[in-house]
């Protein structure tokens, strides 16, 4: 899954409302970024790279198996494939979202 196709299922999976009331970013390193703004209503989705209430740092090839399933969010962590910087309470309001 490329970073457009990650974007336009967060988009998809966020919605206009998600509950998160906070800002969230996916790095993907060089592969680049996906931007949650959910303190406003309608959510927003974007690559902007931004600052982040909660930093998500994650391969854009975990970040695709995370969205469709693949991985599961808890298992990811305590295997290192994502780590999280800033906010661990908004990570965990995620896991009702992806």
């Amino acid at each position: 899954m490329d970073l457009q196709a990650c974007t336009e299922a967060i988009r998809t999976k966020v919605g206009d409302d998600s509950g998160l009331n906070a800002t969230l970013k996916f790095d993907c390193g060089s592969d680049g970024v996906v931007f949650v703004d959910a303190s406003v209503t309608p959510n927003t989705v974007s690559n902007e790279n931004n600052d982040a209430a909660c930093t998500i740092t994650i391969a854009l090839a975990d970040l695709g198996a995370l969205l469709t399933g693949q991985l599961n969010p808890m298992n990811g962590f305590m295997m290192g494939k994502l780590k999280v910087s800033g906010d661990m309470g908004i990570a965990m309001r995620l896991q009702t979202v992806v």
